[in-house]
């Protein structure tokens, strides 16, 4: 299992059930509530678990929205799950895959398999149950987070570390043209490359094969050697851009945790508007 591929289809997940543990990670920017969400529908044998609260510490102006959780916090937030170190598995939203990437990237840096579920929730044709998942508590082991994987805000503004910068949002808010309400400037950082986490997907909202996805990133120049930073509104679906990339052959990537939600809450980082010659 130690050879899972970051998306799989729910073929897949069927032939595997047995040995997968299935994780719900819905989430909403408009404040509907993902776990009453999942308690109303989940796909059978799924457990739920919380971007704000397993997958995030405490959102602050200095951090950003969703800042990366310590290694403790993880470890425990996920054995309190049921999710043990050594077990495989497959997350789904309700967004393509969006919301879910967030925990399967993390797991994959840690060298858990994971895998986002190809479609999410709209993909199942079987039965759904409703009410809570319970599985029982474990103990995972504390795992300091791969510095290779992670960037601070610092790094991003010396540029010296990365290659090729990704903006993961919507092009409106990329060029500035739109901010969501939760940020204090609009734009993006100087330099950065646009690719919206919802380009990565085909007109039906399955992730587009490894090849278009490769024709994709190298259009924003990247390549095989480049070193590659991912960010968004605030570390979230920058990683559906980070699985992408993956998908593509690209394994050189970083994400910056902090985002535009930390970038543009701190006056001394420089903004850019418009967009690049790259679109």
């Amino acid at each position: 299992m130690m050879g899972v591929p970051p998306v799989v289809d729910a073929e897949w997940y069927r032939e595997h059930a047995a040995e997968v543990i299935l994780a719900d990670v819905r989430w909403y920017s408009d404040g509907r509530d993902g776990h009453q969400a999942y308690a109303a529908a989940h796909i059978p044998g799924a457990v739920w678990i919380s971007i704000d609260d397993d997958l995030a510490a405490p959102a602050t102006e200095a951090d950003g929205r969703h800042p990366l959780p310590t290694p403790e916090h993880f470890a425990e937030a996920l054995g309190r799950r049921g999710l043990a170190d050594d077990v495989t598995v497959v997350a789904y939203d309700d967004a393509s895959g969006s919301i879910a990437a967030r925990l399967v990237w993390l797991l994959r840096v840690l060298g858990q398999p994971a895998a986002v579920l190809n479609g999410g929730l709209g993909t199942w044709s079987g039965e759904l149950e409703s009410g809570v998942v319970e599985r029982a508590p474990v103990v995972r082991r504390v795992r300091p987070w791969p510095q290779d994987r992670f960037i601070t805000a610092d790094a991003v503004d010396g540029g010296a570390e990365t290659d090729v910068l990704i903006d993961a949002r919507a092009h409106d808010r990329y060029t500035g043209e739109v901010e969501s309400p939760l940020d204090p400037r609009a734009g993006h950082i100087p330099g950065a490359a646009n690719v919206p986490w919802a380009a990565n997907l085909d007109d039906d909202g399955f992730f587009a094969p490894s090849a278009e996805l490769a024709e994709l990133y190298g259009s924003r120049g990247v390549d095989r050697s480049s070193r590659v930073v991912a960010y968004c509104g605030s570390g979230v679906t920058a990683c559906t851009d980070l699985i992408a990339l993956e998908r593509a052959g690209f394994t050189n990537t970083r994400l910056y945790p902090g985002s535009w939600s930390q970038w543009a809450a701190d006056a001394r980082r420089p903004i850019e508007t418009g967009a690049t010659s790259d679109g």
